[in-house]
């Protein structure tokens, strides 16, 4: 995918310098060290604003992760050999493209890679919440649990209930095929509407009106990137639309749900629950949603396999070498795409 306006430079760099920002896979980091001038990350920490600025200064390919702030400000720092940001992940909405683009600078992703971990742990979520799982888990834990009951820990069925994907790209499709399976029908907002041999494959119901869906729903789950016209998508207004036994789910991105509006919902009993996977401010959360027994919440672990993280690494030592041999990486980023 190329990035708007932006072509390759063709210059080779046969051994490029690679500073990475966040330690990796063992198997990845290996073969980077093989292949580069690595100098990379032994430590789980993320790099603070002044090791990024030393690293931008000194390295021709700079691979960061969601962890890491690369705004306009680190991207006017960088000396004149960075000419490629290959991001270990596939959300670059914490990379400054317009400021990348200004520099001449190449922004790659890792597409794909995760569709089906991220998928799993959605409907992990959309089942775990409705059924209450994490309460009866803390229920055994403390040693309270009286034995069953009639009337114990009741929960709602998901089989038969409407389905509303937010956002129809390669994960919301990998979840409406899992989501079917348990017998959840499927409705769909997207910019553009999919081919019918896919939706027909999906039993998926196009909503080209994204309020008229959610009116509708009975689970919300939200796939769609982040970037300037995803930012709020689900406000206060359009939380309000949805029916009190909704349940929310995210495992996108924390800034497309007015967190606080969703919050608001949540403790007047205008949500049914909350699965969350990602958070405005995260790591940071909102005391109030600890608080609340109807919200699963997981460290922004969608992703988190090992054979996710190895196949992202390998997508960002692909792009490094098609780059470093003069050619167009295989995942420039587009513009906008965040």
């Amino acid at each position: 995918m190329a990035q708007s306006g932006v072509m390759s430079d063709t210059r080779r760099c046969p051994h490029p310098r690679v500073i990475v920002t966040r330690e990796l896979p063992d198997a990845v980091a290996d073969r980077m060290t093989a292949l580069f001038d690595a100098r990379l990350s032994r430590g789980d920490a993320r790099m603070t604003t002044d090791e990024l600025v030393a690293a931008v200064a000194e390295c021709d390919v700079l691979v960061p992760t969601v962890t890491d702030v690369i705004d306009a400000d680190l991207i006017a720092r960088a000396g004149p050999r960075l000419r490629l940001i290959a991001n270990f992940g596939a959300g670059v909405n914490h990379i400054d493209l317009a400021a990348a683009r200004a520099r001449d600078i190449i922004v790659t992703n890792t597409p794909g890679v995760l569709t089906e971990d991220t998928a799993d742990m959605t409907m992990a979520l959309i089942v775990s919440v409705p059924r209450r799982l994490a309460e009866g888990e803390k229920l055994v834990r403390s040693g309270e649990w009286k034995g069953w009951s009639p009337g114990g820990m009741l929960g709602h069925r998901i089989g038969g209930k409407a389905l509303g994907i937010v956002g129809m790209g390669r994960i919301g499709q990998a979840v409406a095929r899992r989501a079917r399976a348990f017998g959840l029908s499927i409705h769909y907002h997207n910019r553009r509407r999919l081919p019918r041999s896919i939706e027909d494959e999906l039993g998926a119901t196009w909503h080209p009106d994204l309020d008229e869906m959610l009116a509708i729903a009975d689970i919300v789950t939200i796939h769609t990137p982040l970037n300037a016209d995803s930012r709020d998508l689900i406000d206060r207004r359009r939380i309000g639309l949805m029916r009190p036994h909704v349940y929310l789910i995210n495992a996108s991105r924390g800034g497309i749900v007015d967190e606080e509006a969703m919050v608001d919902a949540l403790e007047g009993g205008r949500l049914a629950g909350a699965g969350l996977d990602v958070w405005r401010h995260e790591p940071r959360i909102d005391p109030r949603l600890l608080a609340l027994p109807n919200v699963v919440m997981i460290p922004h672990m969608g992703s988190a396999t090992l054979e996710g993280r190895v196949a992202s690494g390998e997508k960002v030592i692909a792009n490094i070498r098609m780059w470093a041999d003069g050619h167009r990486p295989p995942d420039q980023v587009l513009d906008g795409w965040a």
